[in-house]
């Protein structure tokens, strides 16, 4: 690592909704539009992706289906032609599971083989409290807050014994936003979690953030809007 990198795990995001990359603003997917961004010509998947792969050098990327989140069906066929056109990277895939079965049925059904497809549990829809414990193979646990604060199971909140290694501390309204991430938030989280791996989303403006969270011990970020809108600029090795 040189010292004009990040010292911290980049993740690109790609929200997708009827088969096309949207921007998130705030939270309010029912305003999400198809992305506009000079990675890429359209909204198509693909394309987005390895735009976003051409600026960070990732290995992995956190899928947000919100067709499946917001209770419709997943997007199958296009988390296989991501899969098939990007043999060596990894998907965290949120698709609004709330059950450990729905999340084994959608890697089954995907089919990309074996830890391709990374599932995320995000606590405003998941059901099971210790359905993490029972996942076999690797997951990721979406703590999730919005506006008005914290959503789901306080179990899980407050459990951290229930974590898997990695934690994503999800600001739903602070995504697209330029308000920065939430740091006291991430802070609390951080002091709780141990040996785990946290990881901010929503509101990384830009490298000063980025610094700051690897500062205080946050192991990853996920970014969208501040890559597409340059202001992280070309990041990737």
């Amino acid at each position: 690592m040189t010292g004009s990198e990040p010292a911290m795990q980049l993740i690109p995001v790609l929200d997708l909704m009827n088969g096309l990359v949207v921007r998130g603003e705030g939270g309010r997917r029912e305003s999400y539009r198809p992305i506009e961004t000079p990675l890429a010509d359209g909204a198509e998947p693909v394309a987005v992706a390895r735009g976003l792969i051409g600026a960070t050098g990732t290995d992995v990327m956190y899928v947000a289906d919100l067709d499946a989140i917001m209770g419709g069906e997943a997007q199958v066929p296009v988390l296989q032609a991501l899969g098939e056109a990007f043999p060596d990277l990894r998907f965290w895939v949120d698709a609004g599971f709330q059950t450990i079965d729905a999340a084994e049925a959608l890697i089954a059904a995907v089919a990309l083989g074996a830890g391709r497809i990374v599932p995320v549990f995000g606590t405003e829809t998941l059901d099971e409290t210790e359905a993490l414990a029972r996942m076999d193979g690797p997951a990721v646990l979406s703590l999730d807050f919005g506006a008005e604060g914290y959503r789901g199971s306080p179990a899980l909140l407050e459990g951290a014994e229930l974590w898997p290694a990695d934690v994503v501390v999800m600001s739903l309204a602070a995504v697209g936003s330029s308000g920065g991430p939430d740091f006291q938030r991430l802070e609390e989280i951080v002091a709780r979690a141990g040996t785990r791996r946290v990881h901010a989303a929503g509101g990384v403006r830009g490298r000063t953030d980025l610094d700051a969270l690897a500062a205080m011990g946050v192991a990853g970020a996920l970014v969208a809007s501040a890559l597409h809108n340059r202001r992280l600029g070309q990041v990737a090795p």
